[in-house]
């Protein structure tokens, strides 16, 4: 009876302890459970959806910044991941993006991300010292693949969390909204009094904090940028107020480039100074497409003629393989939008920022 009675203590004793620990992870890992929690399927290409609860330390990275992709790693690894490593993997890709109305007269930013093959995420963030946005994330460059995905939840799910870094366009809610697309050539100087930011960073930096065009111009000033895997880059911003403009990094400056139209269009090539250097691919007949149909339509699109015109400028490679990995429009006056992948228009998924 005595050992019966010490063994049931000692039981008691190792159940409490570990529900001790279960708790103390919950609490621990609160806000990443529950943002892998909202981590769901929105088509089975696949692209997800997720929202960010807590704190990604946007604010902290910001007073050192990264100069390579290790130091992000770095950071990410530390910050958000606790301690599951990641390895960001950085290759070309060819897009299209552009900054017209639509037929109801709001500014609408439509961009085609070509790609070869990704999974990818949209993503809801509300930092507390910062704008709430929504942006899509390219999760191969977060280590995933066709035979590496977030669901179902297991150990690299974890991974997803590092997506609050990794974002290739976006809106936020004061209504801007930036894009990236490879170029051949960029021009960098490094001012050592500057805190360096890569490709992706400074996208979130934007979104982030700029309340307008002239914001994010002003903001991405103060920063020195490297491009991650030495994959030249531009950017395209809008605002709500239908003002756009193209950022290049040339002659060893942040070069703006505006356009002397009610609309604006970026592809793989150099704007700055009529330069109109390009890869070498189907960036200018990607371009000439887009401006076609802007002006036949008077400048301004319905959502189907919209539709329409992405998928017909997503880039095919010379073998036929499909390159267009997503399609995403931003309506930076409803702070709404709509996205599809892989050219398949018949799941159109439609969302709000708020």
């Amino acid at each position: 009876m005595v050992k019966r009675y010490k063994f049931k203590k000692i039981l008691i004793g190792i159940i409490c302890i570990i529900l001790l620990v279960v708790v103390m992870a919950i609490i621990l890992f609160f806000n990443e459970l529950r943002s892998l929690a909202s981590l769901k399927v929105i088509d089975d290409y696949p692209m997800y959806r997720m929202t960010y609860y807590g704190d990604y330390g946007f604010d902290e990275f910001l007073k050192s910044g990264a100069k390579s992709d290790r130091d992000i790693e770095k950071f990410v690894t530390k910050r958000l991941l606790k301690g599951l490593p990641i390895n960001i993997n950085v290759t070309g890709a060819g897009c299209t993006a552009f900054v017209t109305k639509n037929d109801k007269g709001d500014t609408i930013f439509a961009r085609n991300f070509d790609f070869t093959y990704t999974p990818s995420l949209q993503l809801w963030t509300n930092p507390k010292n910062g704008y709430a946005s929504i942006s899509t994330v390219n999760l191969s460059f977060a280590g995933y693949s066709k035979d590496n995905l977030p669901l179902p939840i297991k150990m690299k799910s974890f991974l997803a969390l590092a997506a609050p870094y990794l974002p290739f366009d976006g809106m936020n809610e004061k209504g801007v909204s930036i894009a990236l697309l490879a170029v051949p050539e960029a021009h960098l100087r490094t001012d050592d009094n500057k805190i360096t930011l890569n490709t992706t960073t400074a996208i979130r930096l934007v979104l982030d904090k700029a309340a307008n065009v002239d914001e994010a111009i002003e903001i991405l000033r103060k920063y020195n940028i490297y491009f991650s895997g030495d994959i030249e880059c531009h950017y395209l911003i809008a605002d709500s107020s239908g003002k756009s403009v193209i950022v290049e990094y040339w002659n060893g400056e942040l070069q703006v480039v505006k356009s002397d139209k009610s609309y604006q269009i970026a592809s793989n090539f150099i704007a700055y100074n009529g330069l109109n250097i390009g890869e070498g691919y189907t960036e200018f007949e990607r371009y000439d497409a887009v401006k076609k149909a802007i002006e036949e339509n008077h400048g301004s699109l319905t959502q189907e003629q919209t539709i329409d015109l992405l998928a017909q400028v997503g880039v095919y490679e010379t073998t036929g393989e499909d390159k267009l990995q997503w399609s995403v429009v931003y309506n930076l006056t409803d702070l709404d939008g709509y996205c599809f992948v892989n050219r398949k228009k018949e799941n159109v998924k439609e969302f709000k920022l708020h």
